[in-house]
């Protein structure tokens, strides 16, 4: 078995004959009229041995070839696609037949020819004319198809592409879906935008930021960890409706349900509240649903999740009861201390009570979380930038939607009272200076634009990824991310 040292060394030499004979082996382009798919669908009900006089031309990958002498089988793969190539010494004839031998696996080739049925009832392009379009010089992979080193696959997204159909139609799955979701958003009159990745001040969201240094105005920046505070200027102003799909990062840990760049969608609609957003998150979730798949049961990983509305509905405190039997609302902050030890919760900080309120919530309520639900009430010192409650002040109107024992997003009925908000923004602004990494920065600007005033206001923000994940039954956010975050390859 030869090395990938001396396959590489004869693909060069390969290469060096091509461009003896005359021939590049990287032209600038091809005239590509057939994809793969539509020729297997166009010809399916061909007999076996029948022939036709179409002409094709098609262009793809080789990954396979079966030389027998004077004839030769290849398999292309192009993006829609298989289908085999048969070529001929007696059709092409001899000089041409004879070219076929510096190709190689992995290559890229560009054909026309006719169409028929093998015996074997396989579609076939009988080949006329073949041209060189992409001389590969790094063999690929013999065995990958399951391979079990995933962080390889991850690393190595092309190979992984190009092996696995499975990993090619989850991502082409992907796309459908982010171009479902924009056109629910598009039906509702909202504005697509775009708001700034690098920011001099970062907010919206309890996250650790990613920090650089902006050379020419010499300057700390931050990319975004949430797209918050820009979209309530736009609803400042005048802007009814707006969202926006995008990249956010988050200087935190990774699992197989995070990544410190994930995409997030954000949406803010004017003189709405967060029970409006509620509607609006069940409505988009059924909406994907019927869209690509016509039900809305799906199947994740051996769980049927059923995404019809109504979904459920819980306050924080009464998922904490019907889950723990704990009756929070009722306890004392000795009782809510006893906690603690009782659960084991890791409490950062001074023990209060909305700290072991979410602490407890995390860990003994959300893997109970399986089908739709939402979570609302949360204790109102989780977030500067929500309203109260109107009839539970210690509360605040935000919900989060859970599936599958995830937060898949978050929503609130907007803070829009500009003196309160500065008072929570210079608390949490205090909090950070104390040490406090994942309290909030001041942002002036934005404060300011509050005080023109902003309409009450309805938020959320979607994790897209998460929601891939669902749809694509794929165990992790790495699956559905092309390129994810990976540790620095050690060096053998």
């Amino acid at each position: 078995m030869p090395t990938e040292k001396e396959l590489i060394a004869e693909r060069l030499r390969k290469l060096n004959d091509l461009r003896d004979k005359g021939i590049n082996p990287y032209p600038y382009k091809y005239d590509v009229k057939d994809k793969a798919s539509e020729i297997q669908k166009k010809y399916t009900a061909l007999e076996a041995e029948e022939k036709t006089s179409d002409l094709v031309s098609i262009a793809g990958r080789i990954m396979a070839m079966r030389r027998m002498g004077k004839v030769t089988f290849i398999h292309i793969l192009d993006s829609t696609g298989k289908v085999q190539a048969y070529f001929s010494q007696d059709n092409l004839g001899k000089e041409t037949y004879k070219k076929l031998k510096l190709f190689d696996v992995g290559d890229w080739i560009g054909l026309k020819g006719t169409i028929f049925k093998t015996k074997t009832g396989e579609i076939t392009v009988q080949v006329s004319e073949y041209d060189i379009i992409c001389k590969s010089i790094r063999p690929l992979p013999e065995k990958w198809h399951g391979l079990k080193d995933v962080e390889l696959r991850y690393r190595l997204r092309h190979l992984d592409l190009l092996m696995n159909e499975d990993v090619r139609k989850r991502f082409i799955m992907r796309t459908r879906i982010i171009k479902t979701i924009r056109d629910f958003f598009e039906s509702k009159k909202y504005l697509e935008v775009d708001t700034p990745i690098l920011q001099s001040i970062y907010g919206g969201a309890n996250a650790r930021p990613f920090v650089t240094h902006h050379h020419e105005l010499d300057m700390k920046m931050y990319l975004r960890i949430s797209l918050e505070l820009f979209h309530k200027r736009l609803i400042v102003g005048g802007f009814d409706r707006v969202y926006e799909i995008g990249k956010v990062f988050r200087n935190e840990g990774i699992d197989t349900s995070h990544n410190p760049e994930f995409t997030l969608l954000e949406s803010y609609q004017a003189y709405a509240d967060y029970e409006d957003i509620l509607h609006l998150v069940e409505e988009l979730y059924e909406y994907v649903a019927m869209k690509l798949f016509g039900t809305t049961k799906i199947e994740y990983q051996g769980k049927t999740i059923d995404l019809k509305k109504p979904w459920a509905r819980l306050t924080m405190c009464e998922a904490i009861k019907k889950y723990t039997c704990e009756d929070i609302e009722k306890m004392d902050e000795m009782d809510i201390k006893d906690l603690v030890a009782k659960y084991g919760l890791d409490i950062e900080g001074e023990t209060v009570k909305w700290k072991v309120i979410d602490e407890l919530f995390k860990k003994e309520v959300e893997p109970h979380l399986i089908q739709p639900t939402f979570i609302t009430h949360h204790p109102k010192e989780t977030t500067p930038l929500c309203k109260v409650c109107r009839k539970h002040p210690h509360l605040i109107e935000r919900f989060e939607p859970f599936i599958n024992g995830w937060e898949i997003g978050n929503a609130y009925s907007e803070l829009n009272d500009p003196v309160k908000q500065r008072e929570l923004l210079e608390e949490q602004s205090a909090q950070l200076r104390a040490g406090e990494e994942e309290a909030h920065p001041m942002d002036e600007e934005f404060v300011q634009a509050i005080e023109c005033g902003m309409p009450p206001t309805g938020g959320l923000g979607l994790g897209i990824d998460r929601m891939i994940m669902l749809f694509t039954n794929a165990p992790s956010i790495r699956d559905v991310i092309l390129f994810p975050t990976m540790r620095e390859e050690k060096e053998e």
